[in-house]
């Protein structure tokens, strides 16, 4: 049997209000072990793009319909995932809405881009977020 990474799809949502007012990103707060905030997400299911993967997780995890706006890169170092090695294509979406924890999520909360707690982040998510926010 052939072993390759577990793939995933991870998105940076941009919240707006119905008016078109950032009101920052979303984390969520990891149900499951690794615990901690995360970027919301999950696995490729087979047969699924990873464009609907995203789509379906974010609906999953925050309650929320998202945009995709862009793709800000693939991360997949083998040490990025402490229980395996996965390789993630991350997204910038957009999404209006209040959201909701769901799925994986125990709870869901929303950052200005300048309060972003980096410290309580797991798996590559810091590296990620400064990525982005290093492109904006």
């Amino acid at each position: 049997m052939i072993k390759t990474p577990h793939l995933s799809a991870d998105g940076i949502i941009k919240l707006y209000d119905k008016n078109e007012n950032y009101q920052g990103l979303i984390l969520i707060q990891r149900l499951n072990p690794p615990h901690g905030l995360a970027l919301p997400g999950g696995f490729v299911d087979i047969g699924e793009s990873v464009e609907d993967a995203l789509v379906r997780e974010m609906k999953e995890e925050v309650n929320l319909d998202v945009e995709i706006e862009s793709l800000l890169g693939i991360y997949s170092d083998p040490k990025r995932d402490p229980r395996f090695h996965t390789a993630t294509a991350v997204y910038v979406c957009k999404a209006y809405c209040t959201p909701r924890s769901g799925d994986d999520a125990k709870e869901v909360f929303i950052y200005k881009d300048d309060e972003l707690p980096f410290d309580k982040l797991v798996f590559d998510h810091e590296k990620i977020l400064k990525d982005y926010l290093s492109v904006l």
